[in-house]
C-alpha cells in the first residue's frame, strides 16, 4: 500500500550515503531557517556542489541538478509548490532565503522583547516564590522556542538577585555562600526558597495567633478591672 493510500506522512528528512558516511538533509520548518541554512551548506559542501550557489559563477548542469535534488528533499511540500519553477539551484536558494528572512526578523524582534522583559523583571512583594519562578521559566521557555536558550546559571542568578531583600536577604546570602551558582539547578534553588517561604509563613501565622491571645487576655483583664471598680463604687454609694 502506498503512502498516499494509507495516509502515512513522509519522513522529516532524507539520508544520502557518501562513501561510508551517512549525510542527512535537515528538513526546513517555519522556525528553523537560520540553523537549516547552516546545515544545508555543510551538506552541499560534502557533496562538493556548494560552489554552484556561492559564489554562483560555476556553470555545471550535473551539480546544479544535484543541488536541486538535495534541496527538494529538505523542503516542505507547500514551499516546493511555491518555488518549484525556478531556473537554477542558486535561484532556488535565494528564493528560500527570501521566504524566510522576514520570519527571522520577526523572531529576532520577539527575542529582543523577551530579553528586555527578562532584564527588568523583579519579584513583587505580593507575589509568591512559585509565581515569580513561573514568570522566569515562562520567558525562558518562549526564548528557547525561538531558538535562544537561557543558560540555567543565568536564571539562578537573576532569580536570587531580584527577590525582595526585606524577606529573603538572609537566605539568599546563605545560598550564595554554600552553593555553586554556576552549576546548581534552577528548580533546586526555587525549591529551597519555597521551603524558606513556607517556614516564614508559618512563623508569621504563629506570631499572629500569639498576638491575638495577648490582645484577648489584655482586653479581658481591662474589662475585669472595670467591672471590679464599678462594684466598689456601687457599694460606696449604697453606704451613703
Amino acid at each position: 500500500m502506498s503512502d498516499g493510500e494509507d495516509g502515512a506522512q513522509p519522513p522529516p528528512s532524507r539520508v544520502k550515503e557518501v562513501g561510508t558516511t551517512t549525510v542527512t538533509c535537515p528538513m526546513l520548518t517555519s522556525t528553523n531557517y537560520t540553523v537549516w541554512a547552516m546545515r544545508m551548506k555543510v551538506v552541499l559542501r560534502i557533496h562538493k556542489v556548494w560552489t554552484v550557489i556561492d559564489p554562483g559563477t560555476e556553470v555545471n548542469e550535473e551539480k546544479d541538478c544535484l543541488v536541486v535534488g538535495l534541496l527538494y528533499q529538505a523542503l516542505p511540500e507547500n514551499l516546493i509548490m511555491q518555488i518549484g519553477d525556478v531556473e537554477s539551484s542558486k535561484a532556488m536558494w535565494e528564493s528560500i532565503k527570501a521566504h524566510y528572512v522576514g520570519a527571522d526578523r520577526v523572531k529576532e524582534a520577539r527575542l529582543q522583547i523577551l530579553n528586555a522583559e527578562f532584564d527588568w523583571l523583579k519579584m513583587m512583594e505580593t507575589e509568591t516564590i512559585n509565581e515569580y519562578a513561573g514568570k522566569l521559566s515562562g520567558i525562558a521557555s518562549k526564548s528557547a522556542a525561538l531558538g535562544e536558550v537561557v543558560d540555567e546559571s543565568k536564571l539562578v542568578k537573576k532569580f536570587l538577585k531580584t527577590l525582595p531583600r526585606s524577606k529573603f536577604i538572609h537566605i539568599v546570602a546563605s545560598l550564595e555562600q554554600v552553593l555553586d551558582l554556576k552549576s546548581v539547578g534552577f528548580e533546586d534553588v526555587v525549591g529551597r526558597l519555597k521551603a524558606y517561604e513556607e517556614r516564614i509563613r508559618e512563623e508569621d501565622i504563629s506570631e499572629a495567633d500569639q498576638s491575638k491571645v495577648l490582645f484577648v487576655k489584655s482586653t479581658s483583664e481591662v474589662g475585669g478591672s472595670s467591672a471590679g471598680g464599678g462594684e466598689v463604687e456601687s457599694s460606696l454609694d449604697f453606704g451613703r
